[in-house]
């Protein structure tokens, strides 16, 4: 049983990440008429279904008490709000990485988008150095460089690229790598500082998430006044929203839910190999079904920065580090 829920986990990962990126890539560059969903708003909605099914989950192991749950959210939330408020400084950060990703996938091909955010490797490693005071051999740190350098190669523009499509490469995709970079250190910083407040007090992972949860549908709510407010006044907050949409925000609130599984039934190093195999996955069908990633002599280096990655992973993983 513990097997099969292991290796289902895992499948479920690498089918949730490469649904994520491709449908998320592909709902923000499909043209439709009528006004494109607001990605602010999108974030909020699955803020809002993440906090519902942590609630589910928290209600399954209260032996599905009623007032069992009353009491543990009361006694875990309530009654300790100085410890829900340390959940405000991660909840924030990843309520901008949530929005920074869309951006991201507005101006970047699927694939490109993949390999450049593995970079939040690197980030970990660093504020893991930092925070938690962790050590990292020379193996590890030449791991990162040659991270580095494999993310260049594939930011890098060729001779057609840069005749074709100049404007693009210096508009759209520039606004689409800062993007993902900013992402990669707000991935990197709110990860290691939401683990050691996990380290530091016993509190279930659902119940954490239902405090980021809510404060991230707070600042939700905030960004889509503050940036959207005068669109959703005129087209309302779920202008857009098709069924490709609502796929995407649940594929999105699921996601920090299927990783706390595969940690639960699997181990850090088979997440590592199963979202390398997610990255593969997303470049065949970014070639071959969105037509949008084009292989050059640059980016045909993917393929194996995708494997070095996983490499990477393992080797950070040997040091108890937390991706």
């Amino acid at each position: 049983m513990s097997a099969n829920l292991k290796y289902l986990s895992l499948g479920i990962l690498v089918f949730q990440t490469t649904s994520l990126v491709l449908t998320m890539r592909y709902s923000r560059t499909l043209k439709e008429d009528g006004p494109r969903y607001l990605s602010s708003t999108a974030v909020v909605i699955a803020e809002l279904l993440k906090i519902i099914a942590c609630i589910i989950l928290v209600y399954k192991d209260s032996k599905c008490s009623l007032r069992a749950l009353n009491r543990v959210l009361h006694d875990e939330i309530l009654n300790k709000p100085m410890e829900t408020l340390k959940l405000a400084i991660p909840s924030g950060i990843y309520t901008l990485q949530n929005n920074l990703l869309y951006v991201a996938l507005s101006n970047l091909d699927a694939a490109t988008y993949q390999v450049t955010y593995q970079l939040k490797i690197l980030t970990t490693a660093l504020f893991s150095v930092s925070m938690l005071s962790k050590k990292l051999g020379l193996y590890q740190w030449l791991s990162l460089v040659i991270l580095m350098a494999g993310v260049t190669f594939v930011q890098w523009p060729s001779d057609s690229q840069e005749s074709s499509s100049k404007e693009l490469s210096a508009g759209s995709q520039f606004v689409g790598l800062m993007a993902v970079l900013t992402a990669c250190f707000s991935s990197g910083f709110a990860g290691v500082y939401f683990e050691k407040i996990l380290k530091e007090t016993k509190q279930s992972v659902w119940i954490r998430n239902i405090q980021l949860g809510s404060f991230g549908s707070i600042f939700g709510l905030m960004g889509v006044y503050i940036y959207d407010g005068e669109l959703v006044s005129k087209n309302g907050f779920f202008q857009g929203y098709n069924k490709l949409t609502w796929i995407v925000v649940v594929l999105q609130a699921l996601g920090g839910l299927v990783i706390a599984a595969v940690i639960k039934y699997a181990d850090n190093i088979l997440k590592g190999f199963a979202t390398s195999l997610s990255i593969i996955l997303s470049t065949l069908i970014s070639y071959f079904w969105l037509q949008d990633f084009v292989p050059t002599r640059q980016k045909a280096k993917l393929w194996g920065y995708s494997t070095l990655s996983t490499k990477i992973k393992i080797a950070f993983i040997l040091k108890e580090l937390a991706f």
